[in-house]
């Protein structure tokens, strides 16, 4: 059995860390973008979010469906995300709810010694379910930098952006 409790424990600092980001953005910056097509924060926050549930759609549904309302559809016809709709400043659930259904696909796939779904036959976490973990924060991480470019682009200042390094402190610890 994989021993969970280092992945674990950075699984939940990661989740601090995208709750001092969630605290610290304005509402105004929520519509910040590169102005050359790219996504906007609110747009990288709903994508962070997301990722959860929708690989977890793709490769261990029976853990996605806390996340989902099965009487709305998205385009495919599948169920709706929860909180596809939700203001920026409303995802904090999301991301917590979907962290925890991470966890528990994760361990019952660890417990169960079954590998996650492969949909697209290329592999997924197939040495390992815990690499979903990994890939959460990775993931997460990559955003967040793009969500700091963009902040300190629209104009925050050098003390205000100074201000929001107090997160690397959750990774210090």
């Amino acid at each position: 059995m994989t021993d969970l409790t280092l992945l674990l424990d950075s699984l939940r600092r990661n989740a601090r860390v995208n709750t001092f980001l969630l605290g610290a953005l304005k509402p105004e910056e929520y519509d910040l973008s590169d102005g050359k097509g790219g996504q906007t924060v609110a747009q990288i926050l709903r994508h962070m979010a997301g990722f959860r549930v929708g690989w977890l759609w793709h490769i261990s549904r029976e853990d996605a469906l806390p996340l989902l309302d099965p009487t709305q559809k998205d385009a495919d016809g599948d169920p709706q995300w929860r909180w596809h709709d939700r203001a920026p400043n409303e995802l904090q659930g999301a991301f917590t709810e979907g962290d925890a259904a991470a966890v528990q696909a994760v361990q019952t796939h660890l417990a169960s010694g079954e590998p996650f779904a492969d949909p697209w036959n290329e592999g997924t976490y197939q040495s390992s379910p815990a690499h979903f973990l990994q890939h959460t924060i990775v993931h997460d991480s990559h955003h967040r930098g793009q969500i700091l470019t963009l902040l300190r682009e629209g104009g925050r200042s050098k003390e205000e952006m100074d201000g929001l390094d107090d997160f690397w402190a959750i990774w210090r610890e």
